[in-house]
């Protein structure tokens, strides 16, 4: 847990602070003291009495009393120190930047995890090991640089690399993005990304808790603290985005799903952020041009209105937000030819909105009024304002800055001269102003942040189902592939609507059954796991003849001991599948079946449990979903039978946690109904 001594502490000491301020021991204190830190501040050094010009006690024993110990001390030394301030000195908050832990060996594993239990036994906080430190309000201990100025209304950093969250930042600061809490957990031995996020959700209070909150994650270990304490967040009024780095498969699955198989393991994740509302990036410019985005007002819609003197990087910007679902609408009409009257000949009001390169500072401010007040076709504006380097533009930028306090829309600055007019963009910045350098990357942030759903509602209503029955089945089952009976009673005690079936042993019930079901049937081999690579599958099968003659063939198929009939049916090949993806819950994935699952790898996922809701997101989601509506006189899906499937699927799998691995392949879908017409669960118990 993170407690008050770990963020706003009485007292501090430097455990292994020196006057080498190119040691991490030496920064950290230099960085404590320039930081301008007001409690008192303490230094353990056996070979100093002042180390930079702070009193250092070469004993322990003759240290004070201290609320929060950092620690740069070789990894060997750390047990019996942290021993001793937790029982003598009345510690209750560490920062071990120091490393030679479990990220080295074995040994230091062991290390570890005795400072965890010290730690623990006192109920005390522990950030580290091996990270470079944390930055508050009331003290920044870390060793390394930028620092940047507390800011309430900038962002809450987390992140699991201390290198990575110098170059984030690095990032962000050029940009004018502002910080406030900074965290590098490091080995993450007592607290993780997850728990810090926790301790903000907790401590969040509206209009002074910072507004946006940026992760970088190397893994997800608490997917379910994070999903709850995210999404809370978010829906409190947060902003979040977040970098998960390590999002290849390094080795194929051994599934026998198709399901398994396509939930390589960044899929859960992926899955998790977008029920969380957490807008996912691959990269630092990418992260801090979303949270910079962020730290604007929220757009109240999709329609931008480009304001620039320079139609390349317009034309650019155009096509970004046409490509990523946001629009550049045509602006035309009464208040259109007015604005034009006041621009210079040439310019065009027609959005882009190009003032030329000759425009001035005066017609810019006109502009932005025009597109904030008498252009209601307009949502949010993107200001591109460079210079040649002819004359100065700080007229211009401090018009923009003006226009973007008042302004009731928000407003992008696209600023990309930043060597020519490096003056300039400073003195934006420094006046609050955040610049986005380059017109692409914004585009493409502005249109991730649109396209990220909110978070899902704290309680999600399931769908009904026959418990008892459902735990009857699968207690009185053996681990491994169900027989069909038992695959038949699950699907009818979820309510997921089926094709009638057989399972037939001999020749005589198998054309019998046939018969019954009414022809024309499908047979298939029950046992081996991929039926049609053995031959196990026959369709359209139109008179008792047929059905002896295949009876007779595939009940010779190896390891076949029965033969399942259903009757013919058509419609649209759909899938449903889901996974148990250990700490993340099951996974379940949607799409059409065919060449879209075996080829194109075209699904969905989500985790469980799943609204209505979220299951139409992801079926909409997909590239086939114009077929799964109907185009070219084809008959549709029933879209809701569809995701009424899903959310039963999504209701059996609460109930029944055993099960591993479950594919629905085809369900059929028509205008009238949805039906799984085969399907196949493995549990686990």
């Amino acid at each position: 847990m993170i407690n008050e001594q770990l963020m706003n502490p009485r007292s501090i000491v430097v455990v292994g602070a020196s006057n080498d301020t190119s040691k991490p021991g030496g920064k950290i204190l230099k960085n404590i003291i320039d930081g301008g830190y007001q409690g008192h501040l303490y230094v353990n050094n056996p070979k100093e009495d002042v180390v930079q010009g702070i009193r250092s006690y070469r004993n322990l024993q003759d240290l004070p009393e201290t609320d929060l110990a950092v620690i740069a001390i070789a990894a060997k030394h750390t047990v019996q120190t942290v021993d001793f301030l937790t029982k003598n000195k009345n510690t209750r908050a560490f920062i071990i930047i120091s490393a030679g832990f479990s990220e080295e060996s074995a040994d230091g594993k062991i290390i570890e995890q005795q400072i965890v239990q010290l730690i623990n036994d006192v109920n005390g906080s522990l950030i580290g090991p091996n990270c470079t430190g944390i930055i508050t309000d009331h003290h920044k201990s870390v060793f390394t640089l930028p620092i940047p100025e507390f800011h309430s209304g900038g962002c809450d950093f987390i992140s699991s690399s201390g290198a990575t969250a110098v170059f984030i930042m690095e990032s962000g600061l050029q940009k004018g993005l502002t910080f406030a809490n900074v965290f590098s957990v490091g080995n993450s031995a007592q607290m993780g990304v997850e728990d810090v996020l926790k301790h903000l959700d907790e401590t969040y209070e509206p209009g002074i808790s910072a507004p946006v909150k940026l992760l970088y994650m190397e893994n997800v270990r608490k997917p379910r603290m994070l999903l709850k304490h995210a999404s809370s967040l978010i829906r409190k009024g947060c902003r979040m985005a977040a970098i998960k780095a390590g999002t290849s498969d390094a080795g194929q699955r051994a599934a026998s799903s198709h399901t398994g198989a396509l939930a390589n393991p960044d899929v859960p994740v992926e899955a998790l952020f977008r029920k969380a509302g957490i807008i996912r990036c691959s990269g630092r410019d990418e992260l801090t041009t979303v949270a910079a985005v962020l730290c604007h007002p929220v757009m109240k819609g999709k329609r931008v209105a480009v304001i620039t003197h320079a139609g390349g990087p317009a034309v650019m910007l155009t096509d970004t937000l046409a490509n990523g679902g946001l629009e550049v609408p045509h602006i035309h009409g009464e208040a259109a030819n007015e604005l034009l009257t006041k621009l210079f000949p040439g310019s065009s009001v027609a959005n882009p909105i190009d003032f030329l390169a000759t425009g001035t500072a005066e017609q810019l401010g006109t502009i932005i009024d025009y597109a904030d007040q008498k252009f209601d076709g307009i949502d949010a504006m993107v200001v591109i304002f460079g210079t040649p380097g002819l004359f100065p533009v700080f007229d211009a930028y401090k018009v923009l800055r003006e226009k973007m306090r008042t302004a009731a829309k928000p407003i992008f600055a696209v600023l990309p001269s930043v060597l020519v007019a490096s003056e300039e963009v400073k003195a934006f910045v420094k006046d609050g102003g955040i610049n986005f350098p380059d017109e692409g990357l914004l585009g493409s942030a502005l249109c991730k942040v649109a396209e990220t759903p909110a978070p899902v509602r704290e309680k999600v209503c399931t769908a009904s189902a026959d418990i008892g029955m459902i735990r009857s089945i699968i207690d009185s089952s053996e681990e491994g592939y169900l027989e069909p009976a038992a695959v038949q009673g699950l699907l009818d005690a979820a309510g997921i609507d089926r094709a009638g079936e057989a399972v037939v042993t001999t020749r005589e019930a198998a054309v019998e059954a046939a018969r019954k079901l009414g022809f024309p049937v499908v047979m298939k081999v029950v046992g081996p796991v991929h039926k049609s690579d053995v031959g196990g599958v026959v369709l359209n099968i139109k008179d008792e003849e047929t059905v002896a003659r295949e009876f007779d063939r595939m009940i010779r198929i190896s390891d076949t001991w029965a033969i399942l009939l259903q009757p013919m049916l058509k419609g649209v090949e759909l899938f449903a599948g889901a996974t148990a993806e250990g700490d993340f819950g099951h996974m379940i994935m949607v799409g059409m079946g065919g060449i879209f699952i075996e080829v194109l790898k075209d699904v969905k996922a989500g985790l469980v449990p799943l609204d209505k809701n979220e299951i139409l997101q992801m079926i909409k989601g997909l590239k086939s979903y114009p077929l799964i509506e109907g185009v070219r006189g084809q008959e549709g899906v029933n879209l809701e039978a569809f995701a009424e499937t899903v959310h039963r699927l999504s209701a059996l799998l609460t109930h029944a946690p055993e099960i591993q691995e479950m594919d629905l392949n085809p369900l059929l879908g028509t205008q009238r109904a949805v039906k799984a017409v085969d399907a196949r669960i493995r549990i686990k118990k």
